[in-house]
């Protein structure tokens, strides 16, 4: 289905819904291969269900929450909660991606396939929120209710190519916050249940990630240009939720997500497998963009290690104040 001639990489040439017909192959062909490697899993396998006990309300015998009540860290609440609201949006994700993909052959039923793949993400986790009392039941519904009400819109969804783009560095991001999470939680059953929810991510991510590398076969210069602004303007999906620049802020010092991590585990493993700065044969706005991804990523480093010393003075100050 590649478009003739091969390779011409101009606006003109390619549009979205050209670009749509000319992957359409490969997406079946990935489709076919993540169907193979799925496993199908039941989330009410993972939810601690004799824990559970009435919340006030309609319930005579009704507990009230309680902080002490949850196995979990102070930290693992925090990124707990942010996760799941970030799962909640799927509607307008699906929504997102039904739009730019379509909803026929296998663009639809890879869209169809990921969300109800997807689906499994919210309700096991809130399923375990709730039975294990993790977090306070009215604050996460209220969170939920004011997140949801905003709707969420994509700053990619102008351009199919810049949405590939994304989705392969986000589900990679979101796999990694979901499996440090489960490690910094310290209850090993949402460890085990987050590190479920990080496999399918992980599939997400391969998935995307390959289709990447089929558009930048097809249009390197266009594709080159979605990395580069994808990259530098990243910004997870759950950045509307209220509080979020806090609940960041305290899920970067407890090492569930920080620069370091965004730029060691999330972007280099996809630019490395894309080989991303020894693509050749680009015209000039492809390199332009290949340069200034390059200079970004380098002043990422070094905004990474200035954050890691100062994470580590912190823990120094914290072990000398322990042992004082």
């Amino acid at each position: 289905m590649t478009l003739t001639p091969a390779h011409i990489d101009s606006p003109s040439v390619w549009t979205d819904a050209r670009l749509l017909y000319a992957l359409e192959e490969v997406v079946e062909k990935e489709l076919n291969r993540h169907l193979k490697v799925a496993k199908d899993w039941m989330p009410h396998e993972y939810v601690p269900w004799s824990d559970g006990r009435n919340f006030p309300g309609f319930f005579e015998d009704g507990e009230a929450w309680g902080k002490e009540q949850s196995k979990v860290t102070e930290v693992g609440r925090i990124a707990l909660v942010v996760n799941l609201l970030t799962e909640d949006n799927l509607p307008s994700y699906h929504h997102e991606i039904a739009s730019l993909f379509g909803r026929d052959g296998a663009w639809g039923t890879w869209v169809h396939r990921w969300t109800a793949e997807e689906g499994r993400h919210g309700i096991v986790m809130r399923d375990y929120l709730l039975a294990s009392r993790a977090v306070d039941p009215d604050k996460l519904e209220q969170f939920r209710m004011s997140h949801m009400s905003e709707g969420f819109e994509s700053d990619n969804r102008h351009s199919m190519l810049h949405s590939i783009a994304y989705v392969a560095f986000q589900e990679l991001a979101t796999r990694i916050s979901h499996r440090n999470t489960g490690h910094q939680s310290g209850d090993p059953v949402c460890d085990r249940m987050l590190a479920r929810i990080a496999t399918d991510e992980n599939l997400h991510m391969v998935f995307y990630r390959n289709l990447l590398k089929a558009a930048f076969e097809l249009a390197p210069d266009l594709t080159m240009q979605a990395v580069r602004d994808v990259v530098v303007n990243f910004r997870m999906p759950g950045h509307g939720i209220p509080g979020f620049e806090r609940a960041a802020a305290q899920m970067a010092i407890g090492e569930v997500y920080n620069m370091r991590i965004h730029h060691d585990d999330v972007l280099q493993p996809v630019l490395r497998f894309l080989k991303i700065m020894e693509i050749d044969g680009l015209g000039p706005e492809g390199l332009k963009a290949q340069e200034e991804l390059g200079l970004f990523l380098g002043g990422l480093d070094a905004e990474a290690r200035k954050f890691d010393e100062k994470l580590a003075a912190r823990k120094a100050r914290m072990a000398a104040r322990a042992a004082g």
